[in-house]
């Protein structure tokens, strides 16, 4: 992969998979580089914030599929919790369970969105689980995905997003890169309790400049200065090339213009790899949350935060 124009490219990274443990840090003001808060496997990690705790919940690691971490404050101490998805759907195998986003629902219950292999189709889909508590354990919906365009490589990277004037949506990348076509990130409405589609997706934005690799993914949609913020990865996840990009548009379905310069990169962090991001915040005090790599042989990529800022619908880190 050929490396992004504004920093090095792949670097060779020597450190070896890190101990099973959480990194255990006190809560203190928020520094202005990003930190690292668990120094394990916590890929494409989503945060929310319930009653004065926060819950992370990440890519499959070991025996768990959906991985869960709690904690009292968001740069504090994290702990794990289990796996949040003990059993899959019936149409999905295991082994290939992706970025997982988890919202509250008007009940008061939670709604989790997954990516898991479709036995049926051979590509990765998105389904649906609900639980009466943030950590889970979390019970699959449905007979089948709730996402699954397998001509399109399928979907990936699930993000729920709830307009100002409370309607609900779903964001997801068609795996395009996995057939050798086009990656998409989209919008689809979906009913109040997120488990039926609404209406046609829309595509909102695509791969178009070199340094991205041919691909994008892991959306996350905020509102923040009279504008929408799209935020996305982009580049190889594996190495030093993934970096943080974002798109501001006037209104939700776009159009949406990206940024002239990303809001992550390894050259700039020392983060290699910084991706999968997540927004913790309501704008007043933001924080992001994502991954950077820790190792390349073996692949493990732990979770970060950094304090985020905005200027109007500008953001910045640190």
């Amino acid at each position: 992969m050929s490396p992004l124009p504004w920093f090095p490219g792949k670097r060779a990274l020597a450190a070896a998979a890190l101990a099973s443990a959480v990194v255990v840090t006190t809560a203190q003001p928020a520094a202005a580089a990003p930190r690292i808060v668990i120094d394990t496997d916590f890929p494409d990690p989503d945060v929310l914030a319930v009653d004065g705790t926060y819950y992370a919940y990440a890519t499959n690691s070991g025996d768990d599929n959906v991985q869960v971490a709690s904690a009292g404050a968001v740069d504090g101490t994290w702990e794990r919790q289990g796996d949040a998805l003990p059993q899959l759907g019936d149409w999905a195998r295991s082994g290939l369970t992706w970025a997982p986003d988890v919202s509250e629902r008007p009940d008061g219950s939670y709604l989790l969105y997954y990516t898991a292999r479709d036995t049926a189709s051979d590509r990765q889909c998105i389904g649906t689980a609900v639980s009466d508590s943030p950590a889970g354990p979390f019970a699959p919906v449905g007979d089948g995905p709730l996402v699954c365009p397998a001509e399109a490589g399928g979907a990936i990277d699930a993000a729920s997003f709830t307009d100002t004037d409370g309607s609900t949506y779903l964001l997801y990348k068609n795996d395009g890169n996995a057939v050798g076509a086009d990656t998409w990130l989209y919008l689809q409405r979906v009913s109040a309790d997120g488990l039926t589609l609404e209406g046609d997706p829309v595509r909102l934005l695509k791969q178009d400049r070199p340094e991205e690799g041919g691909l994008i993914e892991a959306p996350t949609l905020v509102a923040r200065g009279g504008s929408y913020v799209l935020l996305y990865s982009a580049g190889f996840y594996g190495d030093g090339s993934y970096f943080t990009g974002y798109a501001t548009a006037p209104a939700l379905t776009g159009p949406y213009t990206k940024s002239d310069t990303p809001l992550l990169t390894t050259e700039e962090t020392g983060i290699p790899g910084p991706g999968g991001q997540d927004v913790v915040g309501d704008g007043t005090d933001d924080w992001l949350v994502f991954h950077g790599v820790l190792s390349e042989e073996p692949l493990v990529r732990g979770m970060y935060v950094a304090p985020l800022h905005w200027a109007g619908d500008v953001p910045s880190v640190g």
